[in-house]
């Protein structure tokens, strides 16, 4: 029923709000779905990666040996990077499905989705996190409005000079803005890979660590598809873009949300998001300054 309601009631708002302004809606472009060997290869545990379709189709195995992931083949200064998931389904409590950047040096930078599993019935949370100079400790947590393991739905992250936006469907659930005027470090000059993996973290994934992975329900596989990276491809010792300012993400309309983008992120944080480090005052009693920059708060 929790789902069956989010999903009718996201489904009406997203309709009346995108018939309405559709016109001035500056969305990312559509995804181009790739192989999987165009973009990426197997980082760790190969044998637990499937391939389907020619390639087009990827699942990542979770046993009690082992679970995998895999990375881009090219390292990245910005871009629109996105994949389409279907999420462990059933009981995956103590689970985590990741898809995230991250630089490859001590203070590296890093832009985080993690999938936290569930008991069965239980919804999964959402948990994104940015590092900036090896500092992260900025989680945000949010429910979605639907059962991500019934379908595959597209993932995204939006990163310029200017923001970096995590994309739900479309759907903007966090925006982490450039506050270098205000003393804070910003992703600009460190490449990144893209990684994805499947692995347990019944220390700390669901309740804190207080629900541990039931093996028994064991392989537990994630699904992929639509692998698709827009980005400027540097070396890693790369330290800008030599097509800055050329690209569509990176043009004045992606320098910010529109006005539909902020009613929807707006939406997200009222009615889904369950931790927010902006307003949590026993860890950070003076609010962090990049959180000026969070509408909303």
């Amino acid at each position: 029923m929790y789902y069956k309601m989010a999903s009718s009631f996201c489904v009406l708002l997203v309709c009346f709000l995108g018939l309405a302004t559709m016109a001035t809606a500056a969305a990312p472009r559509k995804p181009v779905n790739v192989p999987f060997h165009q973009n990426y290869v197997p980082t760790w545990a190969g044998d637990h990666i499937k391939y389907y379709n020619g390639g087009n189709d990827v699942q990542l195995f979770l046993d009690r040996y082992t679970g995998t992931g895999f990375q881009s083949k090219g390292s990245y200064l910005f871009g629109h990077f996105s994949m389409q998931i279907k999420m462990v389904p059933g009981d995956s409590a103590g689970t985590v499905t990741a898809f995230y950047l991250s630089s490859q040096n001590s203070e590296h930078d890093e832009i985080d989705f993690e999938f936290l599993g569930n008991r069965t019935g239980q919804p999964y949370i959402l948990q994104t996190n940015v590092f900036t100079g090896g500092k992260g400790d900025r989680e945000q947590r949010i429910y979605l409005w639907f059962d991500p393991t019934k379908d595959f739905h597209f993932y995204s992250i939006l990163w310029n000079m200017y923001q970096i936006v995590f994309l739900v469907d479309d759907v903007p659930i966090r925006v982490f803005k450039n506050s270098k005027d205000l003393g804070v470090r910003f992703p600009f000059n460190q490449p990144m890979k893209i990684y994805s993996s499947l692995w347990n973290a019944d220390d700390w994934a669901t309740r804190g660590g207080l629900e541990k992975t039931d093996w028994s329900k064991a392989p537990f596989v994630a699904s992929y598809r639509g692998f698709h990276v827009d980005g400027c491809e540097a070396s890693v010792a790369a330290t800008f873009c030599a097509t800055q300012g050329r690209r569509w993400w990176d043009q004045r309309e992606f320098q910010d949300l529109d006005g539909l983008q902020y009613r929807r992120l707006a939406w997200v944080r009222r009615r889904y998001t369950i931790y927010n480090y902006c307003t949590d005052r026993s860890r950070y009693p003076t609010m962090p300054p990049e959180c000026r920059r969070d509408r909303d708060v």
